[in-house]
């Protein structure tokens, strides 16, 4: 196995503290996604099979219920009425961001020991908003850190964000022996909602949700306590530029979700992760832990297949998809960091998939 390129040194993560449950995310959809009853089954089926059970959004309040979402999107005026401008989305996520990774980047720091001024560098990931100054410079004077933080920012990749930050973030370890980096990852999807009926998006409309997952990385050591980070590898697959997609709309952010890409997994995901394993004298079968992003339950089930996992593989992955829907890039942070409160040791392997189709990876050990 090659050497070690960084530490992890701490977790963090954040929700938001209105949560709503997945029966009224049903009934919300129906309102402003559906015009007769064959829409409204499919709709309910899907979002069913998402296994979500509960979701964050930053729209709603501690025991407000579903009221700050249906102020937020009102029911549509026509069949027309595709909800808020994106101009008025990306100005509620400016207001709302800073607060959440503040909170998931307080937890890294309390976890890892590292006091603010000790950070040199902040890697911020998102995909959900647009706007500068952005959390890169928001979170240096929210959390205390240095005015002269190298700052760098990841926009737009999303749901393996997290791990291109982590790549970024080891090789800056790797360049600064003395650097401690904080990687904080925010996205507010429950923002893009969107409105009518387009099955690809309402399968995302019923997966997708609110959170900030953090992290802070530190030269690598032999006697530290945790995981290393070993190597960060990534593949996009053939032919499949239009399987996932994510796009500016004037009604908020467009993603496409193709049934497609499940399929891609099985047939390109196990050669790729057994030659990259290969190199460090390894098999699928020497990894003790997976941290697998939760796309959504098919996807789940297609890298299991892929890797003929053992059927408890992605249990952590699945209890953070019902119990959270999906964070986009925080999302492997926070499977990640309930497997560390597990105490979980021996060799882990994250991954996640993107636009492109795109895997990322991180081999941790």
């Amino acid at each position: 196995m090659k050497t070690p390129q960084a530490s992890l040194m701490g977790v963090g993560v954040a929700s938001p503290r209105g949560g709503l449950g997945q029966d009224a995310a049903i009934e919300l959809a129906l309102q402003r996604c559906t015009s007769d009853e064959r829409q409204q089954a499919w709709l309910r089926r899907v979002y069913r099979h998402t296994r979500v059970q509960r979701r964050g959004s930053v729209l709603l309040r501690p025991g407000e219920g579903a009221e700050g979402f249906e102020n937020f999107f009102p029911p549509p005026l026509s069949a027309q009425d595709r909800g808020p401008t994106t101009a008025t989305r990306l100005q509620r996520y400016a207001k709302e961001a800073g607060p959440l990774a503040e909170r998931a980047c307080r937890e890294a720091l309390r976890n890892s020991q590292v006091e603010p001024h000790e950070i040199t560098h902040l890697v911020t990931v998102t995909c959900t908003g647009l706007v500068a100054p952005g959390l890169d410079s928001e979170l240096p004077e929210r959390l205390g850190l240095s005015a002269d933080i190298g700052r760098l920012n990841l926009g737009f990749m999303g749901c393996h964000g997290a791990l291109n930050g982590m790549r970024a973030a080891s090789g800056l370890v790797r360049e600064l022996p003395e650097a401690r980096v904080l990687l904080c990852c925010v996205e507010l999807c429950s923002l893009h909602f969107q409105y009518g009926w387009d099955p690809q998006k309402i399968v995302a409309n019923g997966l997708f949700a609110d959170g900030a997952g953090a992290a802070i990385l530190g030269p690598a050591d032999s006697q530290a306590q945790g995981w290393q980070l070993i190597e960060a590898q990534s593949r996009i697959a053939q032919h499949s530029s239009n399987a996932m997609t994510w796009s500016v709309g004037d009604h908020g952010f467009e993603m496409t979700l193709s049934s497609e890409v499940p399929k891609l997994i099985r047939a390109s995901l196990g050669e790729w992760m057994q030659s990259w394993l290969a190199r460090h004298d390894m098999s699928v079968r020497d990894v003790a832990h997976w941290a697998i992003h939760p796309g959504g339950p098919d996807i789940l089930q297609a890298v299991t297949q892929a890797l003929s996992l053992p059927e408890q593989a992605d249990a952590v992955s699945r209890e953070v998809l019902a119990e959270h829907g999906n964070m986009s890039s925080p999302t492997v942070l926070f499977v990640l960091e309930r497997l560390r409160a597990q105490a979980a040791c021996g060799p882990c392997v994250m991954l996640g998939f993107g636009p492109g189709l795109a895997f990322e990876g991180v081999l941790l050990a």
